[in-house]
């Protein structure tokens, strides 16, 4: 089971031991695909091209039929996300109350848009449809912390931050 001629040289390095067991595990499991490739990218972090061929060699399906799956569902990613994942809630009430005015202030901060990842590597920016925050409105979440009740100048300060521990 080899990368294939689409693959970068970074993906051709790619560790296959935790992918192998975890295809090992779920061999011959009806309806497991979706589950591997969570599995998967919770390992690399997004479902590399190479990862994508492994998977589909071990299930037995063509990696056109796993791509389409995976572009299914909006929780599969296929390029590499920043150290610090910023999920910005643009639910009804985060839009209310300023979500776009946040959104400027990441850009202003870090110069990413919507599904961009900054050039240093730390950080990616993913507008979301709702956390589930509302009265915390508007809010953003970075690896799991939420931030809410949020202005300009707290984007500011928590992006100094992240900064500093980086």
């Amino acid at each position: 089971m080899s990368c294939g001629k689409g693959c970068s040289g970074k993906e051709k390095q790619l560790d296959f031991s935790q992918l192998d067991a975890i295809l090992e595990q779920y061999r011959g499991t009806a309806g497991s695909l979706i589950t591997i490739l969570q599995k998967a990218q919770d390992i690399y972090g997004y479902l590399p091209r190479a990862v994508i061929e492994r998977v589909a060699d071990s299930v037995g399906l063509k990696p056109a039929r796993i791509y389409g799956v995976a572009t299914f569902y909006t929780q599969f990613r296929f390029t590499p996300v920043g150290k610090y994942l910023i999920l910005l809630c643009q639910g009804t009430a985060c839009h209310v109350n300023g979500a776009k005015m946040i959104e400027e202030a990441v850009f202003e901060e870090l110069g990413i848009k919507d599904g961009e990842t900054t050039e240093d590597g730390l950080f990616t920016l993913n507008n979301v449809a709702c956390l589930g925050c509302c009265s915390l409105s508007p809010v953003m979440m970075i690896n799991g912390e939420t931030y809410g009740s949020l202005t300009k100048d707290k984007v500011k300060a928590i992006f100094a931050d992240y900064r500093k521990q980086a």
